[in-house]
Order: structure tokens, then C-alpha cells, then sequence
């Protein structure tokens, strides 16, 4: 069974994907890593990011974090500034 989680994507996860919002459809024991390998298929340049973090619903979370239906993931990716 798949269960649809959204993905909310800011900077340069936002500039190579084309979209600030995506709706993943996840199997129902899907960790962390498993949605970003799907992630990674479908726009291949989100891999070559370094630091990406990743928060579920609001909290950093680690890739082996269990997705439950109704998710919010958040990509996070390094921010440079001065």
C-alpha cells in the first residue's frame, strides 16, 4: 500500500526540481533513504547536493526515520552567508 507524503523544497532543491511543492507517493514502510532514492530518479542533480538535511514534520530527522501516511517532509539544503 502507498501512501502519499508532500515534500516541501527550498533554494537549490527548489531551483533543480522547478517546484517549491511535490506530492511523493512512499510504500508503507518507507524510511528517510528510501524517499530520497526515489527523489534522486526523478531529478538525478538533487544527489550531487552535500550537507542536504531532512525534517518530517517539522523536526530533523535521520535517514532511517519510518514515514507514516500524511508526512511533511522538508529538504533542507546547506545555506552560505555572511
Amino acid at each position: 500500500m502507498n501512501s502519499p507524503v508532500s515534500v516541501l523544497l527550498f533554494g537549490i532543491t527548489r531551483d533543480l526540481t522547478g517546484q517549491s511543492l511535490l506530492s511523493m507517493s512512499v510504500d508503507q514502510e518507507a524510511r528517510v533513504q528510501d524517499l530520497l532514492d526515489q527523489l534522486y530518479q526523478h531529478y538525478p542533480k538533487l544527489a550531487d547536493i552535500k550537507s542536504l538535511l531532512v525534517a518530517v514534520n517539522g523536526e530533523y530527522a535521520e535517514r532511517d526515520h519510518l514515514l507514516t501516511s500524511k508526512d511533511e517532509i522538508a529538504l533542507i539544503p546547506p545555506v552560505s552567508g555572511g
